[in-house]
C-alpha cells in the first residue's frame, strides 16, 4: 500500500480503485470483527455474541480474500522474485517491531505462556510458520500467518509447475482431507522443537534458492511440500489448518469463475466439506466449532465476501476502505495494546455500564490511533523499499534465467485487468503484490 493518496477527482465506477475498494472493504470487516472478538470479553462481556464467533468470522474473510487476489496477483505479473520480495517487505516489518515490542514490556505484561523459553520460538517466529510447528506466537494474532505463508509457499510451487489454475480442485481436496484429519488426528503427530528448527532451515535454504533463482522450481517444490507435510503432521490443530487451506483455494477458485475459467460447484462442494470438518473431529472440544456455530460462522462469512463482490463496481465508505488499509496493522497491534490497556486500567468486566462504555470508547481510539501511525511510519515506508528492491532486481535481471513464468493475459482478468500504471498508488500494492491477512 503506498503513501500516496487518491488523486483529487473521485473514481468512477468502474475505475480501478473502485473495483478494487471492496478487497479493502472486505478487509476492513474482517480487522473489526478481531478486534471486536479480543474487545467485547474484557470490556462489555454482555454485548459479545455467540451464536457465531466473530473472531473466526473475520479471519474466514480474511482467508476468502487472500485467497482471491494472492494467486492471480503471482499469475499475471509471472514474476516469483518481486512476489517474495514484496512479501517479505510487506509482513515482515511490523511483524518483527509487535514482537520487539512485546519483549520490550515483558517485564511488565509477561510473554504468554506458549511461547517456549527455547530456540524453537526464535525458529518459529522466523519462518511465521508457528502454528503449523505447534509453536505459541508472542501476540495472540500471529497464529494466522502461519496459514498465510502455507498458502504462499504451496501457490508459488503450483505456479512454477503449472498447477496453479486447478484451484478447484485443490480446494476440495483440502476439503475432503479436513475431514478425513479430524476424524484421526488428536493433535501434533510430530512433537517438540525439531518441526520448528527443521522447517526453518528447509526455508531458509529453499528461499533463498526461489529468490536466487538456483533451482527455483525444485526449491519452490520442496518448501510447498514441507508446508503442507507440517501442516498436517505437527500443525495445534491439524484439521483446522488443512480447512484453512481449502476456504483460501476456494477464494481462488471464486476468482477463476469471476473471469470463465472455472465453476462455483467446488467452491460449493468445499463449503460443504469445511462446515463438516470439525462436527465429528476428535480435536474440536472448543465453543465455536459447535455445529449451530460453525455452520453460521462460515456462512456469514462467505455471505460477506458475495456482498462485497456484489458492491465491487460501486463507491464504499471511506471509512471501511480505510479500515482495511490499515486493517494488517490493526490486526497484530491491537492484541498486545488491549493487553496493556487493561493492564492499566484494571478488570472492567464487572464495571458500570458507562465505565465499560467509556473504556471501551478509549482503547478503540488507542488501537486505531497506533495502527494508523504503524501502517504510516512502518508498513508503507517498507513496501515502498520493496518496490525499490523489486525494480532493482527486476532491471538487473531483464530477459535472464526462469525470473518470468507464462505472464497471464491482463485483458482477461475481469478485476486486476488494467495496465498497473492506471492504479492509483493507494491500491497499486494490491494488484501487483496481493495482500495478507489484514
Amino acid at each position: 500500500m503506498s503513501a500516496a493518496a487518491l488523486p483529487a477527482a473521485a473514481p468512477s465506477a468502474t475505475s480501478p480503485a473502485t473495483r478494487l475498494a471492496w478487497l479493502d472493504a472486505l478487509r476492513g470487516i474482517g480487522a473489526l470483527a478481531v478486534v471486536a472478538e479480543h474487545l467485547l470479553p474484557w470490556f462489555l462481556p454482555a454485548l459479545r455474541p455467540y451464536w457465531f464467533s466473530l473472531g473466526v468470522y473475520g479471519i474466514l474473510v480474511f482467508f476468502l480474500v487472500s485467497g482471491y487476489i494472492i494467486p492471480t496477483s503471482l499469475e499475471r505479473h509471472g514474476d516469483v522474485r518481486a512476489f517474495w520480495i514484496s512479501r517479505l517487505f510487506r509482513l515482515y516489518p511490523l511483524y518483527l517491531a509487535v514482537i520487539a515490542l512485546v519483549l520490550a514490556l515483558a517485564w511488565w505484561v509477561p510473554v504468554r505462556g506458549e511461547v517456549p523459553r527455547d530456540g524453537s520460538a526464535v525458529a518459529a517466529h522466523a519462518t511465521m510458520l508457528l502454528d503449523v510447528v505447534s509453536v505459541g506466537g508472542v501476540a495472540d494474532t500471529m497464529w494466522t500467518l502461519s496459514y498465510e505463508m502455507v498458502f504462499y509457499l504451496l501457490v508459488t510451487a503450483l505456479f512454477l509447475t503449472r498447477g496453479h489454475d486447478r484451484s478447484g480442485a485443490l480446494s476440495m481436496v483440502f476439503a475432503a482431507a479436513a475431514v478425513v484429519v479430524g476424524l484421526v488426528a488428536s493433535g501434533a503427530v510430530w512433537k517438540g522443537g525439531w518441526p520448528a528448527y527443521v522447517s526453518c532451515g528447509v526455508f531458509v535454504v529453499g528461499l533463498a534458492g526461489v529468490l536466487l533463482g538456483r533451482f527455483r522450481t525444485a526449491a519452490a517444490c520442496v518448501l510447498g511440500l514441507m508446508a503442507v507435510t507440517a501442516l498436517v503432521l505437527s500443525s495445534r490443530v491439524p484439521w483446522l489448518g488443512t480447512a484453512v487451506l481449502a476456504v483460501m483455494f476456494a477464494g481462488t477458485a471464486i476468482h477463476r469463475w469471476e473471469r470463465g475459467t472455472g465453476g462455483l460447484w467446488p467452491v460449493a462442494v468445499t463449503s460443504a466439506l469445511v462446515a463438516i470438518s470439525p462436527l465429528w473431529a476428535i480435536e474440536s472440544g472448543w465453543w465455536w466449532v459447535r455445529a449451530d456455530v460453525w455452520i453460521t460462522t462460515i456462512a456469514l462469512a462467505g455471505a460477506t465476501f458475495a456482498g462485497g463482490m456484489a458492491l465491487r463496481g460501486r463507491r464504499l465508505p471511506r471509512v471501511l476502505v480505510w479500515f482495511g488499509l490499515i486493517s494488517y496493522s490493526l490486526y497484530l497491534v491491537h492484541h498486545p495494546l488491549l493487553k496493556y490497556f487493561v493492564q492499566i486500567s484494571g478488570d472492567l468486566r464487572r464495571a458500570a455500564l458507562p465505565v465499560q462504555l467509556a473504556m471501551t470508547a478509549l482503547a478503540v481510539a488507542v488501537v486505531v490511533g497506533v495502527s494508523a501511525l504503524t501502517y504510516r511510519y512502518v508498513e508503507r515506508p517498507m513496501q515502498a523499499l520493496g518496490r525499490r528492491v523489486s525494480r532493482r532486481c527486476r532491471d538487473g535481471l531483464q530477459g535472464g534465467g526462469d525470473e518470468r513464468v507464462a505472464r497471464q493475459d491482463a485483458g482477461h482478468d475481469g478485476v486486476l485487468g488494467h495496465q498497473e500504471r492506471q492504479v492509483p498508488d493507494r491500491v497499486r500494492d494490491h494488484v501487483g503484490q496481493g495482500d495478507t491477512l489484514g
